[in-house]
């Protein structure tokens, strides 16, 4: 392993010298950790994870079914528990409901994968001077720099390809994992503790040099990530990533059923989306604020219907269903905001390959737990689903306007770029009034 020059701080670097931590921790220790300090847990973890749909899901056959339309599609609403109807491959949610809301009045512009990703993971549209903060980052730097216990990273992304921190700084990234809890990047090859140490000691020669050079913060920001890669090596709080330890009949509370053919497989014949969101409950669990869970393959131009059937909504309803009982059961579940959304959604017409295409100006997302209200549908889009029919329409802003507000964080809150800008939290969205009463 080569030694990183001080200026050339790299994420990649940080998880190297993390990866021995997640094989040496005891599982038991964690679980009796986890049990002893459940309570005290509970009252002082707010969180949040987030369900991202890679792709853009098609809300319009999942959330805002239009039965009776042209653009309606091959499903069926169905009635659930709460006071809104969702997608007869939903049954499970359905039963849920009473806990999660949809937003059906979301209506954006941008309908390009990059622009939206960014655009709903920051509140703000790309903007050639500035790199704003993914909302995750946003979080970890308000609640997770004030959890003195936590050792683990206060953002987390499972399976996914990560957002940038911004003008939060490198501290503040996106700390990615597969669906198994391995660390991306993080292959120690032949490096025991041992050496692993002499080498950490020559490297903080070298940072102590470069610090009392002046010349600048990088310095600094670099060693620190080090030395939390060091304490991490030590930490009972590494085993939350090991999903695995879990007993059977939780596994089968996210992923019951035997993949489908074609669709995720994973552990006890279930799938990764399920798993991925059980391990985000260990980790809020464990006192992480804001947790990221990817569900890609919703970039459906082609075979909309028999894709959502047989391979997508199985494993979605599955995971929601399962973290949301989960949650309710441990008494977590008004302490964590859910949040389930893509970059857009699909088009209400259908095209000539029975699929749908990209689609901004009217569309749903789902949010529960938290203390929000839940059971409601918030907004309307017209018979068709081409537009919103509400008074108002819904921005990403808002959403974390939302999610802000049940976390506990300050909507007046206002960041500094660095550059100096004033940058207001969710881009002075507003939270959403039916959701926080």
């Amino acid at each position: 392993m080569s030694l990183p020059t001080p200026s050339g701080m790299s994420r990649r670097h940080f998880m190297r010298h993390m990866a021995a931590s997640a094989a040496t921790i005891p599982a038991l220790d964690f679980i009796a950790h986890m049990q002893a300090n459940a309570a005290e847990l509970k009252k002082r973890n707010k969180a949040c994870i987030l369900m991202w749909m890679s792709g853009g899901p098609p809300s319009i056959d999942i959330w805002d079914l239009k039965p009776g339309s042209k653009n309606g599609g091959e499903f069926q609403p169905i009635s659930t528990k709460g006071d809104l109807q969702i997608s007869e491959h939903m049954p499970k949610t359905a039963q849920v409901m009473d806990n999660l809301s949809v937003v059906r009045a979301m209506s954006t512009r941008e309908a390009d994968h990059g622009r939206g990703r960014y655009y709903m993971h920051t509140a703000y549209v790309p903007n050639p001077t500035v790199v704003h903060p993914a909302f995750g980052s946003v979080v970890s730097y308000e609640l997770g720099t004030k959890r003195k216990e936590l050792e683990i990273p206060a953002f987390v992304s499972i399976g996914g390809g990560g957002s940038s921190p911004g003008f939060m700084g490198m501290s503040h990234a996106p700390f990615l994992v597969d669906n198994s809890g391995n660390i991306r990047n993080a292959s120690m090859g032949d490096l025991g503790p041992d050496r692993l140490n002499q080498r950490l000691s020559m490297l903080g020669v070298v940072e102590d040099n470069f610090i009392n050079s002046q010349r600048g913060e990088s310095g600094q920001a670099h060693k620190d990530i080090y030395q939390k890669a060091v304490n991490l090596m030590t930490s009972k709080q590494m085993a939350a990533f090991k999903v695995a330890d879990e007993k059977k009949e939780i596994l089968d509370m996210y992923s019951p059923a035997p993949a489908a053919p074609g669709a995720m497989g994973g552990m006890g014949g279930g799938n990764q989306f399920g798993r991925s969101l059980l391990m985000a409950r260990r980790l809020v669990e464990a006192g992480v604020p804001f947790v990221e869970v990817d569900f890609g393959g919703w970039d459906l131009h082609a075979n909309v219907f028999q894709t959502l059937k047989t391979q997508r909504l199985p494993a979605l309803d599955a995971g929601i269903a399962g973290l949301t009982a989960d949650l309710k059961q441990r008494g977590m579940l008004d302490d964590v905001v859910l949040v389930w959304m893509g970059e857009f959604a699909r088009t209400p017409r259908i095209n000539q390959d029975v699929g749908r295409d990209h689609w901004a100006a009217s569309w749903s997302v789902m949010v529960g737990g938290g203390g929000l209200k839940g059971g409601v549908a918030v907004g309307e889009t017209d018979k068709d689903g081409t537009s919103v029919a509400s008074d108002k329409a819904y921005q990403p802003g808002d959403i974390w306007a939302t999610v802000a507000h049940a976390l506990g964080i300050p909507l007046d809150t206002v960041h500094t770029s660095k550059r100096g800008r004033p940058m207001k939290i969710a881009n002075g969205g507003t939270a959403i009034k039916e959701l926080i009463g």
